[in-house]
This record gives C-alpha cells, structure tokens and sequence, in this order.
C-alpha cells in the first residue's frame, strides 16, 4: 500500500514539475533588481535559464525514481529532502523565465521521463550506487552552473544570484551523499554522463 501511495503522489509531482506549477519553499534568491537587458542579451539569458530549468525538471525525476525504490528509508528520506530544494530550484527558474519574457523547454515532459527511468534503475542497483549517482550528477550541474554564470549577460546579476544559490545547495547534496555512504564514481563515467549532459544542454537552450 505505502508503494502504491508513493506512486501516486509521485504522479502528482511528475504532472506539477512538467506542467509549471512548482512553488517555492524559500524565497526568489534574486535580490538584484531586473536589468534593462537589451534583446540578443535577454534572449541569451532566457536560453541559459531554460536549459536550468529543463535540469531541474530531470533534477525531480531522478529524486523521485530513486526515492520510489530505495532500500533504506534513510536514503529515501535524504533524496526527498535534496527534492524539496530542487523544487525551489525549478520554481525559480520558472520565475525568471516569466521575468524574461520566455517559456520553458517544451521538451521537459520527455526529459522527465528518462530520467525518472534512470534514477528508479541506478536505485535498484543499491543505496550505495544511487548515493554515488547523486553525486556524480550534482557534481555535473555544479560544473555547468560555473559555465552558465561566466556566460550570463554582464548586467544580467538577476538570473546570477539565482544560479549562485542553486550551486551552493547543489553541491551540499553531492556532499552529504558521499557522507551517507554513496559510492564516488570514475572519472570515466562521468565522461559519459557530461556527454550526455551535452544532448540535453544543446536541444534545450532553443526549445
């Protein structure tokens, strides 16, 4: 019975991520006030933000495909407590794509679903492995955060005091996963995993 009622409710969050309706514990990290962007610079920030955006989407999956079959209920209620932070990062995105005069990537629900896959298969692998895949993963977003802040638009210190505070959480999640016992990865496979990465960051930025 629990399984089927945390199938349900992570239908209920599959359809609230992918439809734009996630809402934010914390407060909008932006204490800048929004910039007089010219167009080309907006257009770029708006592309950035969606492919943060669509990140956070696969963010959710991952958490809740993981969090449905872990083996150890203090696994699982270390990737929902990570989750509950990555939805204050998918609201955020949300808001400053509003801000900019953009949509999110239509591409979301799809991204969704392969990842929600893949996290359910590395967590069937064993705690230990899925811990490892966490952190292998917040170690990726956190490497292409510090892209994405070098490429922002100079005035643009909106969209970068959001990113600044997704790193900080991102990289406390890889952390406290290795601290919890999750197996750290090879380099070789999280070659693979930025190869990966590349797909969605490219097919994201214009859609």
């Amino acid at each position: 019975m629990a399984f089927v009622d945390n199938l349900i409710v992570g239908f209920d969050r599959a359809l609230r991520t992918v439809a734009g309706e996630s809402h934010a514990a914390r407060p909008l990290p932006a204490r800048s006030a929004p910039a007089d962007l010219k167009d080309a610079e907006r257009a770029h920030a708006a592309g950035l933000m969606r492919v943060n955006h669509v990140g956070e989407v696969c963010a959710q999956a991952l958490y809740d495909g993981q969090a449905l079959v872990a083996r150890s209920a203090a696994v699982r209620d270390q990737l929902r407590a990570a989750a509950r932070e990555e939805t204050d990062h998918l609201a955020w995105c949300e808001t400053r794509l509003t801000e900019l005069e953009a949509r999110p990537s239509r591409l979301g629900p799809l991204f969704y679903g392969a990842s929600f896959a893949m996290g359910a298969a590395t967590a069937l692998l064993g705690d230990r492995t899925s811990l490892g895949f966490v952190e292998a993963t917040e170690d990726l977003v956190c490497r292409h955060l510090d892209e994405h802040l070098e490429r922002l638009p100079a005035d643009d210190a909106r969209s970068r005091d959001i990113l600044m505070q997704m790193r900080e959480d991102e990289a406390r999640h890889g952390e406290e996963a290795l601290q919890a016992g999750g197996a750290e990865f090879p380099a070789p496979v999280k070659g693979l995993m930025r190869l990966a990465a590349q797909v969605m960051t490219r097919t994201t930025y214009h859609l």
